[in-house]
This record gives structure tokens, C-alpha cells and sequence, in this order.
């Protein structure tokens, strides 16, 4: 297929309004050719990950960030199936426990990140701090923040100090040698009050909804904004946000699967160079005489 996926990417410093960002994109796709799409991709992810480890010097660290039933954990089992599970982990971020409200927001997330030779998959991410709090800054109070004891002393520098901070350490991560990417999986309101639904009607789904989600989706245009702001001030040429239509789930699996491939495509990798051949000679006739 010849879509573009270059186009899903946010520019940085970027105005973003969702609205004019798709949420149904087919890409020229059918679910079956996309099926076998994905079967593709996950080839090509199986060889160059052997060659990643082998390397020895980037790490991967994929964010994943939606609103809820967006298809995060689908876009996980499906592109990433064929991956060695020695080399790729999955960290889901909940709400953070006493012990990690006792440091900074960021600890307990620089603790997940990926080593060198490894991938790691945020499911939910450290994003979740300008995101979730943003839209329920009452929330902020539980890190116990010098100077912030209200909810009106949470304006907009300490958001702007955050995203800053957020960049800053991901161009550290950059400079070290781990490579970011960061999707937002961009799910309609009708499309996700279809999937609620099946979560409430569809017995072996009912474990995935929560009165929560419903909490969230009443606070759809507060997060609207979050998620915008944070598209702007946060995508930059080193981590880049790409914005990836959700409604239909084929199209989302290899959208990122695609953008994934291309970025092992464009390191220079290589598998380490092997012992000469006269120390691989003599090493077989050893081993042939034992």
C-alpha cells in the first residue's frame, strides 16, 4: 500500500486541533489484506529485533496513550506478536501507590525504561501527568508539590514547567542512545460509546468496562484540550507524537506496526562482528576431537 504514514506524525511546536485530525482511516485497506499486513510487518519486526539485541546500542521505548477503549492493548497483542518476549516488555502505569507519591512523578517510569538492546512498551505513560491530572488537578495535591496546597495555585506555568521537564529528560534519553515513539490512538465519542457498550452487553467483556470510564467520557472535551496541548508542546523531532486513526482497529494495528519497522529500518544496525575464521577453525577441530 502506498499511504503515507509521514502524515500521522504531529511537526514540532505544531497548532493541534483534533477535530481536524481523522479518527476512521482505512489507509486503502480491507481487514484481510490488513491482516496479512500485519503479518508482514511482524516478520520484519522478528528480524530486526534479533539484530536490535545483537547491536547492543539503542533501546526502543513505545508510549501509547487514548482515551479509554481506544485499542491500546489490542495494538500491543497484535503488532508486537511475533516479538521475543526476552526482548520486550509491557509496563501498564496505574494510579500511583503511596510509595511512589513519596518521589517525583517520573520515578516510578524511569524505572520501566528499556536497557540497551531491549524494548519496552508504556501503556499509559508518564504522560498521564500532564493528562489525567491536567483535566483533575485535585489530583496534583496527593504529590505533596512545595507551593502547591490548592488546586488554585496549579496554573499554567506549572503545566508548561512539566511539559518542559518531559522534553528534556526524553532528549537526555534521545542523546543516550534510546529511540521514542509515542502514539496517540484517536478514537471517535461515537465509536467509543459502540465498544462501551459491547464491554456492558457482551458477558466476556464485561470485565473490561468501568464506571470510571464513564467519568472520563463526561470529561471528553476537558480532555480534548489536554490532549491537544500536550500534542504541541510535546512532540519534537527526537520523541515525535504521531496521531493514529483508531475507529477502525486493522488500520490502527498497522499504522504503528508500519511506523515501528521504518524506525528499526533507518538505525544502522549490525550484528557483532564474529571471531576470525582461523579462531572459528580452530575452535571446530577442538570441539570435533573432544
Amino acid at each position: 500500500m502506498n499511504f503515507d504514514y509521514s502524515k500521522l506524525r504531529v511537526e514540532e511546536g505544531a497548532k493541534i486541533n483534533l477535530k481536524h485530525f481523522p479518527t476512521s482511516e482505512d489507509g486503502g485497506f480491507t481487514k484481510k489484506t490488513a491482516k496479512e499486513e500485519i503479518k508482514e510487518n511482524i516478520r520484519e519486526l522478528m528480524k530486526f529485533q534479533e539484530m536490535f539485541y545483537a547491536d547492543d546500542r539503542y533501546s526502543l521505548l513505545i508510549v501509547l496513550q487514548a482515551r479509554d477503549a481506544a485499542g491500546k492493548d489490542g495494538v500491543i497483542r497484535h503488532v508486537m506478536s511475533g516479538i521475543n518476549p526476552q526482548g520486550c516488555r509491557v509496563h501498564s502505569f496505574k494510579t500511583p501507590t503511596k510509595n511512589e507519591l513519596e518521589h517525583d512523578y517520573f520515578w516510578r517510569h524511569y524505572q520501566a525504561l528499556p536497557q540497551r538492546g531491549m524494548i519496552e512498551i508504556f501503556n499509559r505513560s508518564h504522560y498521564e501527568n500532564v493528562l489525567a491530572t491536567k483535566v483533575n488537578p485535585q489530583w496534583i495535591l496527593n504529590e505533596r508539590i512545595p507551593g502547591y496546597d490548592s488546586v488554585d495555585t496549579i496554573g499554567q506555568p506549572f503545566w508548561d514547567s512539566r511539559y518542559e521537564a518531559i522534553n528534556a529528560i526524553e532528549k537526555h534519553l534521545h542523546q543516550n542512545g534510546m529511540r521514542i515513539l509515542k502514539f496517540f490512538l484517536n478514537i471517535s465519542k461515537e465509536e467509543q460509546k459502540e465498544r462501551f457498550l459491547a464491554r456492558i452487553e457482551e458477558n466476556d467483556k464485561n470485565w473490561k468496562f468501568s464506571s470510571a470510564d464513564l467519568q472520563a467520557r463526561q470529561q471528553w472535551d476537558d480532555y480534548e484540550k489536554a490532549f491537544e496541548e500536550m500534542l504541541e508542546k510535546t512532540s519534537t523531532r527526537y520523541a515525535p507524537w504521531y496521531v493514529i486513526p483508531a475507529d477502525k482497529k486493522f488500520f490502527a494495528r498497522v499504522a504503528v506496526g508500519e511506523l515501528i519497522v521504518e524506525l528499526f529500518k533507518s538505525l544502522d544496525l549490525h550484528f557483532p562482528l564474529a571471531e576470525s575464521p582461523e579462531v572459528l577453525a580452530r575452535a571446530r577441530e577442538v570441539l570435533i576431537n573432544e
